[in-house]
């Protein structure tokens, strides 16, 4: 209703911002969230949900629909002529398993469950810019958003008490609020594609460790084969910032040598992807701050929630909006958006450590004749690759978060006794 003020207003809807949307309203909020496009719609993604994910959608009540969509058991590891198939790790929390869904499938269905749980959701509709705050709002605080609907170019104020920025990894509206990415950390690249393939429904997901081009001469980063269950599977490429010439990369060529030598096993053509394929960046491990503000936070790739491990962002953006959306129930709850200050805290102690020891270990991903040596002695090792699993897919147990500190002691040290000649190889 025009002239009304909301208690909050989500601006992007989705993972993070439909997970926000999602949890506010089971919280009584008054809630809108704005989607610049209109489901369904892609956005560029590996489409593999993790047990981390799963668990939080299974905690929204999406259990049964997921289940309607591809689940796989665990990741298979290839490097150096070795394969390794490794169970997802058991785990009080997480799930044994993941799914692959299609990000034009998952974001529609959470967006929609967030609306069937009380939340307005408005497609086709762009946050421009803040509004100002009301008479007597602290500084920095915003007032909402003006909006415009993509379709007819109409442009009108929503306003609320609240806001969550949640518009993806480019976040043009957490710029206009004075956030930015701290480049010091990871940024990764990554580009994917579909092709069509008789292992569409495998039971596991794909990791390349060691990839070459059609000549043999290894290449950065890693790939990925994700089978969706629907007759194709998704191919990808991925690497960070932290590769020297990472700014010279020509992902597209990446993404074509790979396909040309992905394992016979898949059967593709890798002349026929189905449809173009897209790539994009993502800022990684908490990069973009600040991210909070007097009435305002940040979510999801906006706000850099991606694991550098594993390029894995979706449960993070899950995991994220449920946070942000108790902590504004509570402020509205007590009338005191002072609470919002400690959300950089709460978001530290979930995943501080965790992402200091990725940042770290992305300096290793970085120096190529090094990683080649590390994965060369870790697929012999079934139990040590398992260990592996479990920390990059940030699986660990309660009575494992001490060896969080080891891994960091261990990592830290490896870096900096890498002498400068190996990270030019």
């Amino acid at each position: 209703m025009e002239g009304t003020e909301h208690d909050l207003l989500v601006v992007g809807g989705g993972p993070a911002g439909a997970a926000t949307a999602y949890w506010a309203a089971t919280h009584g909020l008054d809630v809108v969230f704005v989607e610049r496009k209109a489901f369904p719609r892609d956005k560029t993604c590996g489409d593999g949900l993790t047990p981390r994910a799963v668990h939080q959608l299974e905690e929204m009540g999406l259990g049964k629909t997921l289940e309607g969509y591809h689940r796989f058991d665990g990741l298979r590891a290839i490097a150096h002529g070795r394969t390794l198939e490794m169970a997802w790790p058991e785990h009080d929390t997480f799930p044994r398993y993941g799914y692959v869904v299609r990000r034009c499938d998952l974001d529609a269905f959470v967006a929609n469950h967030a609306v069937a749980a009380g939340a307005t959701l408005h497609q086709s509709t762009e946050a421009l810019r803040p509004l100002d705050p009301p008479d007597g709002a602290p500084s920095g605080a915003i007032g909402g958003a003006l909006v415009v609907d993509k379709q007819t170019g109409d442009e009108r104020e929503i306003r609320a008490r609240h806001v969550v920025v949640a518009d993806g990894a480019n976040s043009r509206f957490g710029r206009a609020l004075g956030t930015n990415r701290d480049r010091s950390y990871p940024m990764g690249m990554a580009i994917r594609g579909y092709f069509e393939s008789p292992l569409h429904d495998d039971p596991w997901i794909e990791s390349s460790l060691d990839v070459r081009d059609r000549n043999g001469n290894a290449m950065p980063g890693y790939g990925w084969i994700f089978p969706v269950g629907n007759g194709t599977i998704n191919v990808g490429i991925g690497l960070l910032s932290t590769f020297r010439d990472y700014k010279e990369i020509n992902t597209s060529h990446l993404f074509e040598e790979f396909a040309c030598t992905l394992p016979e096993h898949w059967q593709i053509d890798p002349t026929r992807p189905v449809g173009q394929p897209t790539g994009g960046r993502l800022p990684m491990a908490g990069s973009v701050g600040p991210k909070a503000g007097p009435n305002w936070l940040l979510v999801g790739d906006a706000a850099g929630s991606v694991n550098p491990f594993n390029g894995e962002g979706i449960d993070y953006a899950y995991e994220t909006g449920r946070m942000a959306a108790g902590l504004i129930a509570e402020a509205a709850a007590r009338a005191d958006n002072a609470l919002l200050a400690r959300y950089p805290d709460l978001l530290d102690e979930e995943y501080g450590l965790y992402f200091k020891v990725a940042r770290l270990f992305s300096k290793l991903i970085g120096k190529p004749a090094l990683i080649r040596e590390l994965t060369r002695f870790g697929i012999r090792s079934q139990p040590l690759m398992e260990w592996a699993l479990r920390v990059m897919a940030n699986l660990m147990r309660d009575e494992d978060r001490g060896a969080a500190e080891s891994a960091y002691s261990a990592i830290a040290g490896i870096v900096r006794l890498v002498p400068d000649r190996m990270a030019d190889a």
